[in-house]
C-alpha cells in the first residue's frame, strides 16, 4: 500500500506540466529535505514553600531549638527525560527534474512537513506551560490559647468629701498578649504536652489506659504537640512543577547548550531568562571515517543522478546542573552525522 502510494504520487508529478508557482515550488519537480533532529527535554522540579512560624524568633528562647526565621521558595529537579523528534530542515532542500520521467523515489517519506529523505514522522506538540500560584501562610486555628489577656491597673479618683485626696481603684482590662507572650504560653503547652504523653506512657496517671484508647491518647497528644511546634518551626508545601523544552544542536565544533535554567523565583524557565541558574546539555558526536571513491568510479557514474541523504551521529548526549551529572544517554542526531548521496534510477521516455 505504502509502495503504491508513492508511485501514484510520482505519476501525477510527472503527469503536470512544469510551471513556477508564486506560492510554492516548481511544478514538475519532486521537491525534498533533509532530516533534522529536535531534542526534547521534560523536567519536573519540586517546589517547596516554606512558611516561618509566627514565633520563630522564640524557638531557641523556649524550646533550645534553631529553626528558620523567614520564608522560603526553592525548586529542586527531580526528574529529566530525553525524546528526540525528526523534523525536515528546510535549510537544506533538493529537486529531481521528473519532466521527462520518473523517479524511484522510495527513499522518501511523506510526512506532515513534505517529503524527507530517511526520516521518522515523529513531531512534538507545543508545550503548554503552567506556573504555580503562590499561596500564603496559613496558621489559622493552630494552638488554643487566647490572644487576650487580663492586666490589673490601679486608677485613681478624687474623694467627694477631699476633693484634694485621691483613692486608689483597682481595675481589670482586656489588652493584647505580645508575640513573646503567646509564643512562652504555646512552649509552655508543648512542653506540657510531652510530660503528660510521658506520664500516660509510664502508668504514672490516675486514669487507665488500655488497648486501643491508649493508641489514640498518644495520637491525639503528638497530634496537638506538633500542631503548637509548627508555630515555632514552620511548615512546608510541596507541588510538582512540570515542563518542556526543546534544543535544536546546530553543526559547529562547540555542542554545548543552555537547555533551559532554574530560577529560586519562578522554578522552570527556559534558557534565555537569565535569572535561573543553567542547565547545561553536553553532545559529544561520533566521527565517521571518510570513504575514498576512485577515478574510474567517477567516469562510470557520470550519467547516474544522485540523491542526497543524512546519515545521523550518534550522539552521547549529558544533562549537567552544575558539576552534577542528571542524564546521560545516546541519541541520534540526524543535523551533526554526515550527508551522503545515492544513484537513484531515472528512465528516459
Amino acid at each position: 500500500m505504502k509502495n503504491s502510494f508513492k508511485l501514484l504520487l510520482m505519476t501525477i508529478l510527472v503527469a503536470r506540466t512544469m510551471t513556477v508557482s508564486a506560492q510554492g515550488d516548481p511544478e514538475g519537480f519532486i521537491t525534498y529535505s533533509l532530516p533534522s533532529t529536535v531534542i526534547s527535554l521534560t523536567v519536573e522540579a519540586v517546589q517547596e514553600n516554606f512558611h516561618a512560624g509566627p514565633y520563630a524568633r522564640y524557638a531557641e528562647k523556649y524550646l533550645g531549638i534553631k529553626v528558620r526565621q523567614s520564608d522560603e521558595s526553592k525548586y529542586q529537579l527531580s526528574s529529566v527525560k530525553i525524546t528526540p523528534y525528526v523534523e525536515a530542515d528546510h535549510t537544506r532542500r533538493y529537486t529531481f527534474n521528473v519532466k521527462k520521467g520518473y523517479v524511484e523515489a522510495d527513499f522518501l517519506e511523506l510526512s506532515a512537513s513534505g517529503l524527507v529523505s530517511f526520516a521518522g514522522a515523529s513531531y512534538s506538540e507545543k508545550p503548554e506551560w503552567r506556573f504555580p500560584v503562590k499561596e500564603d501562610a496559613d496558621f489559622i486555628g493552630k494552638g488554643v490559647s487566647s490572644h487576650l489577656s487580663s492586666e490589673s491597673t490601679t486608677l485613681y479618683r478624687r474623694d467627694k468629701k477631699d476633693a484634694e485626696a485621691k483613692v486608689a481603684v483597682k481595675q481589670s482590662v482586656l489588652v493584647e498578649k505580645t508575640p513573646e507572650k503567646k509564643a512562652a504560653e504555646a512552649a509552655r503547652m508543648i512542653l506540657d504536652l510531652r510530660d503528660h504523653r510521658l506520664k500516660i506512657l509510664t502508668g504514672d496517671t490516675d486514669a487507665t489506659y488500655s488497648g486501643e484508647a491508649l493508641g489514640a491518647a498518644i495520637e491525639e497528644l503528638a497530634r496537638l504537640e506538633q500542631e503548637y511546634l509548627s508555630l515555632f518551626v514552620g511548615y512546608s508545601e510541596t507541588q510538582v512543577q512540570k515542563k518542556t523544552f526543546e534544543v535544536i544542536p546546530q553543526p559547529g565544533d562547540t555542542q554545548i547548550y543552555v537547555a533551559f535554567r532554574l530560577s529560586d523565583n519562578d522554578g522552570l524557565v527556559p534558557a534565555d531568562n537569565l535569572g535561573g541558574k543553567p542547565v547545561i546539555m553536553e553532545l559529544e558526536p561520533q566521527t565517521f571515517e571518510n570513504i575514498e571513491v576512485t577515478e574510474e568510479q567517477i567516469k562510470n557514474d557520470k550519467k547516474v543522478v544522485l540523491a542526497y541523504y543524512r546519515i545521523p551521529a550518534i550522539c552521547s548526549v549529558r544533562i549537567m546542573d552544575g558539576a552534577e551529572l542528571l542524564l546521560q544517554s545516546r541519541i541520534p542526531v540526524y543535523q551533526l552525522g554526515q550527508e551522503s548521496s545515492l544513484p537513484v534510477n531515472v528512465k528516459l521516455k
